[in-house]
């Protein structure tokens, strides 16, 4: 977990947004969310003391399993777990997502035996579409904080080794979904002040889900 990004906020308050770096391919693009991207700059935050500073969080891909008990093991599970229930602004992305979801399955369906923050009311089902070498990029109608579709038309994702939702509870919004030979799968939600995708938005070089979440932590 890494990453903290300062914004103007309301009256000219600075706000502050955790996020995190996600390994990319070699030759894909390096833009994240910086500020001339999304109007954030990420920062690292590795403490209790960084995270209680934030007005934001991004939870990054990687590997969720390691990213759950490595934050178990230096005491931060139980921490941001309530900093999320009391309502800090929250994104996952593919591992980070599967990490906000109260429970999680292997791509079989059997339950994935893994530290969980419990946050997001959706079961995540890892390695969905396939491993390493099902990778693939999709253009995806997202909709944005109002329900409407994002601004600027289809975005670009790239999957890979990614979860899609299933089982959502009712309070979780359904944002875009990817077409499958089984049917429509979830692959982006929103929970209140949580937002989820099990795509690296990161990797495209589009800000606009990044801008989304900044939006959301802005409204509070």
């Amino acid at each position: 977990m890494s990453g903290v990004a300062r914004v103007p906020g309301q009256a000219g308050r600075p706000q502050r947004f955790a996020g995190g770096r996600a390994r990319r391919p070699a030759g894909a693009p390096a833009r994240s969310w910086g500020r001339n991207d999304a109007g954030a700059e990420a920062i690292p935050v590795t403490t209790r003391e960084d995270l209680d500073r934030v007005d934001g969080l991004v939870l990054p891909g990687g590997e969720s399993t390691t990213i759950g008990r490595l934050l178990a093991r230096f005491e931060l599970l139980e921490v941001v777990r309530q900093r999320v229930a009391h309502g800090l602004a929250t994104f996952g992305t593919c591992a980070g997502a599967i990490l906000l979801a109260r429970e999680a399955t292997l791509d079989d369906g059997t339950p994935a035996e893994q530290p969980l923050l419990g946050a997001l009311d959706v079961r995540a089902r890892r390695n969905a579409f396939g491993r390493q070498v099902a990778s693939f990029e999709a253009s995806l109608d997202v909709a944005g904080l109002d329900g409407q579709p994002l601004a600027g038309g289809p975005l670009e994702a790239a999957f890979i080794r990614a979860p899609w939702f299933e089982a959502p509870g009712a309070g979780v919004e359904s944002l875009a979904t990817v077409a499958t030979e089984a049917g429509d799968r979830i692959v982006v939600v929103r929970q209140g002040h949580i937002l989820a995708s099990a795509f690296h938005p990161e990797l495209g070089g589009d800000p606009r889900l990044h801008a989304a979440f900044v939006e959301l932590a802005r409204r509070g």
